[in-house]
Formats: structure tokens, C-alpha cells, sequence
């Protein structure tokens, strides 16, 4: 900043203020206020310059181990022209600001309820733990969780991240007849659309498309990392001690134990998770997997893709009705009804789904909103917001339960007709009630 050189050892911090309008710069010495206007901003008479408040949280920094789980953290705000403690009480960051010996004149206690905890990325083929005991490998990311293979733990299992942090709880699990699992992360772990490649580096999932026999396929997992090999057979059964599992792909990748549950990915589509296989990466062997699109079938799950978010749109298709939730009359207004009407693949009926559980349309530029928590209200889009009421969780029987309310996705009075108001209503599971992604 020109200004800041200019102006040199006086210089206090700038900001916006105004709807960022207005540029201040806070000034120590009032003999600068005229090169400030020169420039187009407006001076501020300061008491501690930039240079005097950084050298003082540089004291703060010196001292972070004296600072308790009470003290979230500190920080220069040139528009207060102090630095600021962040503590769960005002005792806690005076105790702290006192055991650092900085001086106290400029510094300021905030009391907030803040608790910053690390966010870890959710990333095909790392390692993970179940009930603290069994390893197994992260297969792709999808909004919410993560999908892996069914025997590597029941649904109300806990699981670890690859560092011990606590990570999710398995919400569905089938082994044997199928291998396939999903777990439901907490808000310290971030899907990504992205696969290990233990070299260093990771590879972008674009999307699911289903790979043909004789095609290339690689394979991440926790134990023996990234393992490549063919496509040799589709559907085909494997009689495992516990039971055989059906519609598994064969491959020609090898695999170890701890690599179950890991990402089979040819190019940049997902292709399945590692069920299990015979020999080992050493003497060469035969590895199966779960294909990738029956789980998200099954359970409803939308795959994270590069991109971020909720990757490719769907359709939201009633049961009951055999149609389509559409913005009324394709209006981006805020406000606009949602109601159901004969699917016809336009963008007023095509969703996303986005790893905060939002359902976005029109480009991701609107959120499916249930506005106020009571029976029966409408439920329209409105400009995304971040609140629990444009949140909803798509459960495993089908029905679409908004975060705020817990009430569920509705048809009005039960009606199948083209413009029938999308209401939402106490969950109870009828075909009103009931719907699938469509691609």
C-alpha cells in the first residue's frame, strides 16, 4: 500500500466502513491528515501506530503457552486501534494478557463462547478407524460423509479420522449380499472431492461414470496406497467366509488388508470401493469392488465432485405423484413457491445438494427454504443464507426432513396435480412424502 510507505511510521491500520464506501486510515500524527485526503481517504487521530500494536501481539505470540483452552485468540483491529484477546471470560483474558507482559494500554478482551477447533479434509483412500479399533480406507466423499465398504463396521459405529480425531458415525452398513457403508462426518471433517495418490498429491473425482471391462483402474487405499491394474469382469459373486456378495467388479489391482473400503478410480471417475480380493501387493493378486453408483443409489447420496458442493444436478421426483418439485412459473425471485408439476428437465427443477445441506437451483444461486417452522408452511426459494431453515437431510426412506423443523418435505393435502404446493409436514413416511434423485 503506497499510503502505508508514505505515511511511514504514523501509519495506524486502514479499513472500509460505509457498505465499503469510505476508505479510513488511522494516523498517529495529525501533521499526515492532508496526504491521507490527497489520497482519497479519510484520517483517523490514533493513539498506537500499526508497527507499536504488531510488536505487541508479537509479545502475545511469545507467550501462546501461557494462554488456557479459555483464550481462542488474538489479533490487530486498526479500527479500535487495539489488539483484541478473544477469551470465554473477561478474567481469563485479562489472566492471560497480564502472563504475557504486553503492555495493557492497548489491549482489549473480547468475550466470546469461540472454540476453534483444526478442519480436516475428507479425502479418498486415507485411513480410518472404527470404535478405535479396526482400520479400513475412506472410498469417495459425498455430501455429508463418506461412502466405504459394508464390513468395515455397523451402522451406529464411531469412527477416527486417519490422525484419531473424531470423525462420524457410520449411518448404514450391508455386509454380507452386498459390501457397501456410508458414514456421516462431524463439522471438524470437510469432504473433498479428491483421491490420495500417496505420491504426494491427489486425484479430482469429476464424476461416477461406470468404466467398461479391459479399462484402466487404480486403486487408493491405507495400507499399500496407489495400486493400478484392469477391469477384468462385472457382476460378478464372491462366496466370502461370512457370505457370498453379489455384483462385485473384479480387477487385476492388487490390494492388502486395511485397503478395504478404499477408492477404485479410472481417470477422473469414481468407480467403487475395495471390498477384498486374494494375494497381495508382493506376489501380485486379485482385488473386488463395490460399484460406487449403487451406493449412492442406495442411500441416496450425492458425490462430492472437484468442484466442490454437491457435483451433477437431479430432479427431485415424488412417489406418490410420479412428478417433479418446480419453482412456480420459473421465477428466480425470492419468495418463489415450490410446487410439484410434470417433470420436464428444466432448470427450475434441477437441484444440487451442497456439503453444508443446502438444496440449491438456477446455478446454485437459490436455496430451497422452509421459512418458518410450523405445519403446513410453503416452502419457497430465497437467496442462500446459511440458516437451518434452507438445510434439509435426505434420509434413507426417501424423505427430505428440514435441519430447523424436522418436519418433512410435503405435498399439500396429498394431491398428484400439476401445481400442488410443496409444504412441509410432520414426517410420516406416506408416498406424499416420498422422493428420489433423478438424474
Amino acid at each position: 500500500m503506497l499510503l502505508r510507505q508514505r505515511i511511514g511510521a504514523s501509519f495506524a491500520g486502514a479499513w472500509l466502513i460505509g457498505n465499503a464506501e469510505t476508505l479510513v486510515v488511522g494516523i498517529t500524527d495529525a501533521a499526515q491528515a492532508d496526504a491521507v485526503r490527497s489520497a482519497g481517504a479519510k484520517p483517523l487521530l490514533v493513539t498506537h501506530s500499526e508497527q507499536r500494536l504488531n510488536a505487541i501481539k508479537a509479545v502475545l505470540d511469545g507467550a501462546s503457552s501461557k494462554a488456557t483452552r479459555q483464550v481462542a485468540g488474538w489479533y490487530v483491529d486498526g479500527a479500535s486501534n487495539s489488539v483484541v484477546v478473544i477469551a470465554h471470560t473477561l478474567a481469563a483474558g485479562e489472566e492471560f494478557a497480564a502472563a504475557s507482559g504486553a503492555e495493557p494500554e492497548a489491549i482489549r478482551v473480547v468475550v466470546s463462547n469461540e472454540s476453534p477447533e483444526p478442519l480436516y479434509d475428507v479425502r479418498g483412500g486415507d485411513a480410518y478407524y472404527i470404535n478405535n479399533r479396526i482400520r479400513c480406507s475412506i472410498g469417495f466423499s459425498v455430501v455429508g460423509g463418506f461412502v466405504t465398504a459394508g464390513h468395515c463396521g455397523s451402522a451406529g459405529s464411531t469412527t477416527a479420522g486417519h490422525n484419531n480425531v473424531s470423525q462420524g458415525t457410520v449411518q448404514g452398513s450391508s455386509f454380507p449380499g452386498n459390501d457397501y457403508g456410508w458414514v456421516r462426518v462431524n463439522s471438524s471433517w470437510t469432504p473433498r472431492g479428491v483421491v490420495n495418490n500417496y505420491a504426494g498429491g491427489t486425484v479430482a473425482v469429476a464424476g461416477s461414470q461406470e468404466a467398461s471391462i479391459g479399462a484402466s483402474v487404480c486403486r487408493s487405499g491405507s495400507t499399500t496406497g496407489w495400486r493400478c491394474g484392469t477391469i477384468q469382469a462385472k457382476n460378478q459373486t464372491v462366496n466370502y467366509a461370512a457370505g457370498p456378495v453379489y455384483g462385485m467388479t473384479r480387477t487385476s489391482a492388487c490390494a492388502e488388508g486395511g485397503d478395504s473400503g478404499g477408492s477404485f478410480i479410472s481417470g477422473n471417475h469414481a468407480q467403487g470401493v475395495t471390498s477384498g480380493g486374494s494375494g497381495n501387493c508382493t506376489s501380485g493378486g486379485t482385488t473386488f469392488f463395490q460399484p460406487v453408483n449403487e451406493i449412492l443409489s442406495v442411500y441416496r447420496l450425492t458425490l462430492v465432485t472437484s468442484g466442490g458442493g454437491g457435483g451433477s444436478t437431479f430432479s427431485l421426483v415424488g412417489a406418490g405423484s410420479s412428478k417433479c418439485i418446480d419453482a412456480a412459473s420459473a421465477s428466480q425471485a425470492d419468495g418463489t413457491m415450490l410446487i410439484i408439476y410434470t417433470c420436464h428437465g428444466g432448470t427450475n427443477q434441477r437441484w444440487t445438494q451442497t456439503a453444508a445441506d443446502e438444496l440449491r437451483i438456477y446455478n446454485n444461486t437459490k436455496c430451497m427454504d422452509a421459512g418458518a417452522s410450523q405445519q403446513g408452511t410453503q416452502v419457497t426459494i430465497n437467496s442462500c443464507n446459511g440458516s437451518n431453515s434452507q438445510k434439509w437431510t435426505l434420509n434413507a426412506n426417501g424423505t427430505i426432513s428440514n435441519v430447523q423443523s424436522a418436519r418433512c418435505l410435503d405435498v399439500n393435502g396429498g394431491s398428484t396435480a400439476n401445481n400442488a404446493a410443496v409444504i412441509v409436514w410432520s414426517c410420516h413416511g406416506g408416498s406424499n412424502q416420498v422422493w428420489s434423485r433423478q438424474p
